[in-house]
């Protein structure tokens, strides 16, 4: 473990310092050369955190750039780790380094949380979640500035980072052909959780292949391609087992399908084939 460096700043100083460190840098990571310089990048922040006595932080990760952290966790636990999205619902997250054992002062993560909603519900199209990511995008905002979005009838909750949410809410006005506005928002868990469909299906074993496939109407040979592609990811790890027994409560996200959560074995049938409890979050 590397020595600590002794540092005596004020608690603005910190504070802008920690922002200055997940600003830089925030390119969105999509291939394994890429994947490398995220690793190089969250040691970097880690050591800075530190040997400066400052809390830094990265942009927002999705579940496969969050592989990246989990490798190397060990490397880095000793400047004091955590990762927050915004709400327990959220994939998207970013990475705190820095914890008030450690530093001594709290500070909290720099994401705003916005409500996106028509101005006029009466003629308001059905959106969908790639509509108001559209929306937010053709604004020039970067990927990795936003977190997770959540699409509830005609509205959305969206996670940011806390330096563009003022641009979004003068900015957002239309999403798709919608006339909406958007504002900040302090009730992000009641907006945002989303609803399931609870589904009973029947399957051979409750293995996850086994349970993706007949979920997802999918071949068995087709489910265990999206295993060896990674796009598989059980409690937010990516999992490469497709042996793997489902638990009850574990949550899987299959990259280009959805998300469910096992809600465990509801019996057998006569021909001996098992019944199982899904939510299926569309």
């Amino acid at each position: 473990m590397p020595g600590r460096k002794s540092v005596c700043r004020s608690r603005k100083v910190h504070i802008c310092s920690a922002e200055n460190a997940w600003q830089s840098g925030r390119k969105y990571m999509t291939d394994d050369k890429e994947l490398q310089l995220l690793k190089k990048r969250i040691l970097e922040l880690a050591e800075r955190s530190y040997n400066s006595g400052i809390y830094t932080f990265t942009s927002f990760l999705g579940l496969s750039q969050q592989q990246v952290f989990y490798e190397i966790r060990q490397q880095v636990s000793h400047a004091g780790v955590d990762m927050e999205g915004g709400s327990p619902l959220c994939e998207r997250k970013m990475i705190r380094f820095g914890s008030p054992e450690l530093l001594g002062y709290e500070v909290p993560y720099p994401i705003a949380c916005l409500k996106v909603e028509p101005l006029t519900p009466k003629f308001a199209q059905q959106l969908t979640h790639r509509d108001f990511l559209g929306a937010v995008m053709n604004l020039g905002i970067e990927r990795d500035t936003v977190g997770d979005i959540f699409v509830r009838d005609q509205e959305a909750v969206l996670f940011c980072q806390d330096s563009i949410a003022a641009y979004l809410t003068e900015n957002l006005t239309q999403v798709s052909r919608t006339q909406v506005r958007c504002s900040i928002t302090e009730t992000a868990d009641e907006l945002c959780a989303p609803v399931p469909e609870e589904l009973l299906v029947t399957v051979s074993s409750t293995r996850i292949d086994t349970v993706v496939s007949k979920l997802y109407n999918i071949a068995r040979s087709r489910s265990q391609e999206l295993f060896r592609a990674g796009k598989i990811y059980v409690n937010g790890r990516l999992t490469e087992n497709s042996s793997y027994v489902l638990k009850n409560g574990d949550g899987v996200t299959v990259r280009g399908f959805g998300r469910f959560t096992y809600a465990g074995s509801q019996g057998e049938t006569r021909k001996g084939k098992i019944r199982v409890c899904v939510d299926v979050y569309r």
